[in-house]
């Protein structure tokens, strides 16, 4: 997410205190892990292949947007195949899944968002996903590698002399990641944004990398909402033609008022408090993260 301070001008409708200035909301308010959200439940997503989880039966959903309902790109791949010539990337490689305790390096990669800036209690969704993730039969190393501002051009260029010397030793590699808002504020292409997702992805399958994406969320600026909805889907095709697992962030935030609220009264107005990092981790959580990772 921007570090950009300034994504809004409209003024609240609120009485003004005795020295003039308008009273701030309380910030970070709200459960770290909502226990009801019925405004996440969207249509059954449809997912193939091999890092792709099957939709556990009974859990509300965020909806993934899948490859029929996504923009076509038509920028040649790493491959030197165009998108629509390779409608399904297959790795070289495959991930191991080891038989009893599994030795995991879990490394999550992005920007502010993952990071967790702005987060009062200092744990972002990915702390809260860390934490619901632990389990009798993973040895869990987890490291943050988000960094403020970030484009996915950043990440491209830093995330292999980054992520593989925290990856030596362990049985099992995996990578989170969680980038795109910072390519629309600085004015990167969709076609290159696609283009350096797809690059980190394709290299990380290659090398039996297992690969998890997060999709991005909404702000309180209505014309910036429709880029990031566009290049969402942009994201979710791009992981939906190499059957890797997708979160839609986007649709099930953009009409949830209390991450809506979290935003508003957060001090910059664009990153969340402690309310809006649980509604992330929630929706992490119940899309597939268990699958991806082989857990019962």
């Amino acid at each position: 997410m921007t570090d950009r301070n300034d994504r809004t001008s409209g003024t609240r409708s609120t009485d003004r205190t005795p020295t003039g200035e308008i009273p701030r909301e309380p910030y970070g308010v709200g459960p770290a892990y909502p226990s009801s959200h019925t405004q996440f439940v969207d249509e059954a997503p449809t997912r193939a292949g091999r890092y792709a989880a099957p939709e556990p039966v009974g859990t509300p959903t965020g909806g993934v947007p899948t490859a029929s309902g996504a923009p076509q790109a038509s920028q040649t791949g790493p491959t030197g195949a165009t998108a629509g010539d390779d409608p399904y990337y297959a790795p070289s490689a495959e991930l191991t899944v080891s038989d009893g305790v599994r030795d995991v390096g879990m490394i999550f990669l992005g920007s502010s968002m993952t990071a967790g800036y702005g987060d009062p209690k200092g744990l972002g969704w990915v702390g809260r996903v860390v934490a619901r993730t632990q389990h009798p039969d993973l040895d869990l190393t987890a490291y943050n590698l988000g960094v403020r501002g970030n484009t996915s051009g950043d990440v491209v260029a830093r995330w292999n002399a980054e992520c593989h010397p925290r990856w030596a030793g362990r049985g099992e590699r995996r990578l989170v990641l969680s980038v795109g808002t910072n390519d629309l504020v600085s004015g990167l292409t969709m076609a290159r944004s696609r283009l350096n997702l797809a690059n980190v992805l394709d290299e990380a399958t290659n090398a039996g990398i297992g690969v998890f994406v997060v999709g991005l969320t909404p702000t309180l600026d209505d014309e910036l909402n429709r880029r990031i909805e566009a290049l969402a889907e942009a994201q979710a095709d791009v992981c939906a033609r190499r059957g890797i697992t997708y979160v839609d962030c986007y649709r099930p935030l953009a009409t949830h008022d209390q991450w809506m609220a979290d935003l508003a009264a957060s001090p910059d107005r664009v990153h969340p408090g402690q309310a809006g990092y649980g509604l992330i981790a929630w929706l992490v959580l119940h899309n597939g993260w268990n699958d991806w990772l082989s857990l019962s």
